[in-house]
């Protein structure tokens, strides 16, 4: 797991969109993106937008799974994460539509649609490039505590706490819909680059546990301590709970430059 700690947000949401536009530029056949959505990478999404405009990186060959959606909420409905996606990215870069994917929360079948959804991933080639945020208790995508490690896209039930960090959209927790489909954590373990971003203090808890804490289901974030190419983008408040923040530093700066991802991309 490498762990990278940047002064503020906007530095570490700068350096997670240079870590994607390279991938981009890499991968001329076309990259495959898992993306996330809430509050965390509103800013690196913002800074790719600026990327594409800035004629560095192209979508056009990009094909995207997203890791969520709400159950009950049709795709035109504005809080539905398919409409958060069409605001924030889609519809400012080249991306094609039918290249973008995330699950139908308006099925009236979730288990085939889960199926579906996996299949499309396996069709694709799989995620190249994995983003994913973190809950203030450890989960990624809306695999709560508890999940099985290995678990697949499936309905899950989102526990109170949740409900109340994604109440805004909604006018009130009691608002948001309790069940969500979501890629389980087996399928983002398959991904072939996971990249977690944490921004701010009330996720340094989750960090440290994350980072330095016993792999546990009680704590879903833990698994990436197994996957083979995991990067944590932190800004220092994110960091703040890390007992080993000098070790982290000293070995992320004397990276090689032909390592340095986050460097502006030409």
């Amino acid at each position: 797991m490498e762990v990278a700690i940047f002064k503020t947000a906007d530095e570490a949401s700068r350096a997670a969109a240079c870590l994607i536009g390279r991938s981009l530029k890499e991968k001329s056949s076309g990259t495959v993106l898992g993306l996330a959505t809430g509050q965390t990478p509103l800013g690196t999404y913002e800074e790719l937008v600026k990327m594409h405009k800035a004629a560095k990186i192209s979508f056009r060959n990009v094909t995207a799974f997203n890791l969520d959606e709400y159950v009950g909420l049709e795709a035109s409905d504005p809080r539905s994460y398919r409409a958060y996606m069409r605001e924030h990215l889609f519809s400012k870069v080249d991306i094609e539509s039918a290249r973008c994917f995330i699950p139908d929360g308006s099925t009236r079948d979730p288990r085939a649609e889960c199926t579906t959804y996996e299949e499309k991933i396996r069709k694709a080639g799989g995620i190249d490039l994995q983003l994913l945020g973190l809950g203030q208790d450890g989960h990624i995508g809306f695999n709560e505590p508890s999940s099985s490690l290995s678990s697949r896209t499936r309905l899950k039930t989102l526990t109170h706490v949740t409900r109340a960090a994604n109440a805004a959209n909604f006018g009130g927790s009691e608002k948001v819909p309790q069940h969500v489909l979501t890629m389980g954590l087996g399928t983002i373990m398959e991904a072939r680059h996971c990249v977690l971003l944490a921004l701010g203090a009330n996720k340094a808890d989750a960090v440290q546990k994350m980072v330095e804490g016993p792999l546990s289901a009680m704590l879903p974030a833990s698994i990436l301590q197994m996957h083979p190419r995991c990067t944590v983008i932190l800004d220092e408040a994110a960091a703040s709970g890390l007992a080993r923040q000098n070790y982290y530093r000293e070995v992320f700066a004397g990276k090689p430059a032909w390592q340095r991802w986050d460097l502006p991309l030409d």
